[in-house]
């Protein structure tokens, strides 16, 4: 446990961020679990790409794996709707 001020203040906003970040790479997966699903829908997929979007903009994940994930999920939407 740190005795200083400031480390105590980074500790408390380290433990929200943690918070805050599991939740939204947890929506984030769930977005993505969907989108992949035969079944998706266009709005789906549309969710998928916004979360992943705000999620590169806000640091969640890398704009290269942003980019790579919904370049996927783009090649698996055409490959399902071509059969």
């Amino acid at each position: 446990m740190p005795n200083i001020a400031s480390a105590k203040k980074n500790m408390r906003k380290t433990r929200a961020a943690t918070v805050r970040n599991r939740a939204q790479r947890a929506a984030l997966r769930t977005a993505l679990k969907k989108a992949k699903a035969p079944t998706a829908s266009a709005e789906d997929r549309l969710k998928a790409v916004s979360l992943i979007d705000r999620a590169a903009r806000k640091g969640l994940v890398h704009r290269n794996a942003a980019a790579r994930q919904k370049s996927r999920m783009a090649k698996h939407a055409a490959a399902v709707a071509n059969g």
